[in-house]
């Protein structure tokens, strides 16, 4: 285990976070550098920490491969939003941890009313956003890239891919142009167990973040209709600049 810091709008706070999980070649893991404040934690922050360690070991999300890292930003736009009134559906919070390998179940969904997680399952990434990792991340319309951040799930319908969920990208600068490009929650069969029992390379989308096939309708239906979808990578970039994280 090792400490970081992790930049908030209040000042800095230490926690253990392991920062060397399975994708330690990812070339752009962890390269950040948050700025350090000088003035100590709140009470209101460690309040705040206590929390999400507990809900993190409730959850076993270790287990699961979630960095405790990912479900403390997670956690914090989570909350974030529920102040902001933006979430509708409340008690659901999905993750997509983009820092893990692509062959790895990186997709999860958690009731944080009845602390248990309900789907953890496989997630593809844009076609322009590297191979087996995902490295870069765009809001730019055509890019073919994921973009980092929170979204609001809305309304399904019915596409090329079948049953499908629109989004809205509320991370400004980051993903807010994710209805004008499409990008949508919708399954496919390039991303899933039978393509890593395979020994075949996943699958990746235009953008989307595509689920199994034969997941995606009760995905869907799970998240639908105003609940909190996040996009994580531990990018500098990405932390220390969107507002969701830091106003």
């Amino acid at each position: 285990m090792k400490k970081i810091i992790i930049p908030i709008s209040l000042g800095v706070i230490c926690l253990s976070f392991s920062l060397l999980p399975a994708n330690e070649t990812n070339p752009e893991t962890y390269n950040s550098a948050p700025v350090a404040i000088t003035n100590g934690p709140s009470d209101s922050v460690r309040t705040t920490v206590e929390i999400v360690s507990s809900l993190y070991n409730t959850l076993h999300l270790n287990d699961y491969g979630l960095s405790d890292e990912a479900f403390f930003y997670a956690w914090k736009g989570y909350q974030r939003l529920l102040e902001l009134k933006k979430i509708a559906k409340s008690g659901l919070l999905s993750i997509c941890d983009f820092s893990q390998s692509s062959k790895h179940k990186r997709f999860y969904v958690i009731d944080i009313e009845n602390k248990k997680v309900i789907i953890n399952t496989y997630v593809a990434h844009g076609r322009n956003s590297g191979g087996e990792y995902a490295t870069k991340f765009s809001n730019r319309p055509e890019s073919l890239q994921s973009s980092l951040g929170f979204y609001i799930t809305t309304k399904t319908y019915t596409g090329s891919h079948g049953l499908s969920l629109k989004i809205i990208g509320v991370d400004r600068g980051f993903n807010d142009k994710a209805l004008n490009r499409n990008i949508v929650i919708h399954g496919s069969e390039y991303v899933g167990a039978d393509r890593v029992r395979s020994g075949a390379t996943m699958g990746r989308s235009w953008g989307c973040p595509a689920v199994p096939k034969k997941e995606s309708s009760k995905i869907i239906k799970a998240i639908k209709n105003g609940s909190c979808f996040f996009i994580y990578h531990p990018g500098k970039n990405y932390l220390l600049g969107s507002k969701i994280l830091n106003g």
